[in-house]
């Protein structure tokens, strides 16, 4: 994967466990359970594809904004894998408004770089992810999303590309299956895939695409900064076909021959990536584009960095896959 220099990455991650040991623990734990109004709550009106929660767990707290709202998090072991991993959780301030009580919310689910366990550094204040979020619903510019944020990898020692790689934690099925499971469970969701979406980072970039490629059903948009362009963890080595089925020019070539459903994606791409790196991502994204896979270039100044894809996110981005996706709906 395309991987910060470890200068870099021990930054992010001293960075993100400051942010757990300071902020961790903020106020009473908080559960999203549907609060009883002493009214029968009335179905929204055409769309029948919003999912009510099934199972609202208790989150512990991570940190506050200065709207009131806050990160959360919980400790999920994932139905379909077994595997243990964290998952945080932000929910925009439009949630709890009584016009949408009974609409579905999309969700954005927030994938990093770097490492990737034991925590995803996109909750910490650093990146101001859900501060910048909940800015650009206030302005119109970005519908009102649910951010989920799952750790990415099953241990700090390798990568998994998000795939179920023979004799290895799912880690493919803990992205497609198991977290959204979770988010189903808690928050009035969409059956649709226009009601999910990923942003990542580097790897996070990578399996967030490959996510969109793999499960057009589930997942509609994915924008994907610095990602790879092929899978290349060590523990693909004795397994060249299944590498290659979760390759992401394979993936497209399937969903090309299928004819859908159709999916968007978008690259973002700073001046100063690899040479090599940018090259073949550019190879992959031209051969997608067709039939049902809409693909875009958002090109920033500057290198191989989170900060700058986040940055990049809020310059048009976020409209772009707002504009693609479904919001919630309000009461008439």
């Amino acid at each position: 994967m395309n991987h910060r220099p470890a200068t870099l990455c021990a930054a992010l991650v001293l960075s993100v466990v400051a942010a757990v040991s300071g902020c961790s623990g903020e106020g009473d734990p908080v559960s999203f359970a549907p609060k009883d109004s002493g009214q029968p709550a009335k179905p929204q009106e055409n769309t029948g594809d919003v999912r009510m929660p099934t199972n609202p767990r208790t989150w512990d707290p991570q940190r506050t904004l200065a709207d009131g709202t806050r990160v959360v998090h919980v400790d999920l072991k994932g139905a379909k894998t077994g595997f243990t991993g964290r998952v945080w959780a932000w929910v925009p301030k439009q949630y709890d408004r009584p016009e949408y009580k009974n609409s579905a919310f999309p969700v954005l689910m927030a994938l990093p770089g770097a490492v990737g366990y034991p925590t995803n550094y996109f909750f910490g204040k650093d990146f101001q992810l859900q501060e910048r979020m909940g800015a650009a619903a206030d302005k119109g510019e970005s519908l009102p999303f649910i951010v989920i944020m799952p750790v990415l990898n099953a241990d700090k020692d390798t990568y998994y590309d998000g795939s179920d790689i023979p004799g290895q934690p799912k880690m493919g099925t803990w992205i497609s299956d198991d977290v959204p499971e979770l988010v189903r469970e808690n928050f009035r969701t969409y059956a649709d895939p226009k009601g999910w979406g990923f942003f990542g980072s580097s790897s996070g970039g990578y399996v967030g695409m490959k996510m969109v490629l793999q499960h057009p059903d589930r997942f509609s948009v994915a924008i994907a900064g610095g990602p790879d362009a092929a899978p290349d963890s060590p523990l693909w080595n004795g397994h060249p076909k299944e590498k290659l089925e979760n390759s992401p020019s394979w993936l497209a070539e399937q969903l090309i021959k299928k004819g859908g459903p159709k999916v968007h994606i978008s690259f973002l791409m700073g001046t100063k990536e690899g040479k090599q790196e940018a090259a073949a991502v550019e190879k992959l994204r031209k051969d997608m584009t067709k039939g049902p896979i809409e693909t875009r270039v958002t090109s920033f100044e500057g290198g191989h960095d989170g900060h700058k894809y986040t940055d990049a996110l809020f310059t048009g981005d976020l409209k772009w896959m707002s504009d693609r996706m479904r919001g919630p709906v309000a009461a008439q």
